[in-house]
């Protein structure tokens, strides 16, 4: 199984339920949501004219278009010769799930390493059972249900109050069948967004995330 590649470093994860743990990011190429406050829109597409070697993608300076086709092994290989020590990957986009993540986390796990998929829900999700999922609901297209049930945690992205709308019918389809843990996160750093998460998270019980990557400018 080959996977489009646009990145590949280490980091911490800045967000959810996983902040603050060094982790390896694997940013995968391509996605059909293309939410207009996204700040990976140079995943969107995958143009054959922007594909490059494998070599390249960890010497670029800066995020942009350019990705290559990785496998498994490929990344393994990468991984361990930058010896890179974190042991949680977070596999990201793009949509991830835009591709069979069984092979990839499977093959990870065996190595010694814990997987964590970040996914809009759009797409099936398919990945190993130890993989965490993490559910970021976009309203603009569907999420579904199945997303919904296989979710770890939902990081839901908030801007003005009536988005809680599209959250309330998702934890409608969940019930009381699993506990999932909620997490709020403002968009862009808004502060009439951080405001407003503060307050439900307060009401409700739920949790904050906030992007400390982006306060800290790291990736």
């Amino acid at each position: 199984m080959k996977y489009p590649v646009n990145e590949i470093f280490q980091t911490i994860q800045g967000e959810g339920y996983y902040i603050g743990t060094p982790a390896i990011f694997i940013r995968l190429q391509g996605c059909k949501v293309a939410c207009e406050w996204c700040d990976t829109k140079y995943t969107w597409k995958n143009s054959y004219e922007n594909q490059i070697l494998n070599e390249e993608i960890i010497k670029k300076e800066k995020s942009n278009k350019k990705w290559s086709y990785m496998t498994t092994q490929n990344i393994i290989l990468i991984i361990k010769q930058l010896k890179w020590t974190a042991k949680h990957i977070v596999i990201t986009g793009g949509e991830p799930c835009m591709y069979n993540l069984l092979d990839i986390t499977t093959l990870l796990e065996e190595k010694g390493y814990f997987c964590q998929i970040e996914t809009s829900g759009t797409e099936l999700i398919e990945c190993s059972l130890n993989t965490w999922v993490t559910l970021s609901p976009k309203q603009k297209k569907t999420t579904l249900k199945s997303s919904i049930l296989r979710a770890n945690e939902i990081k839901f992205p908030i801007l003005i109050e009536q988005d809680f709308l599209y959250l309330k019918k998702i934890l409608h389809m969940i019930k009381k069948r699993k506990n999932n843990l909620i997490f709020l996160q403002p968009i862009s750093q808004n502060e009439k967004a951080l405001a407003i998460c503060i307050k439900k998270c307060t009401e409700k019980n739920w949790r904050l995330s906030i992007q400390i990557h982006k306060y800290l400018q790291i990736r």
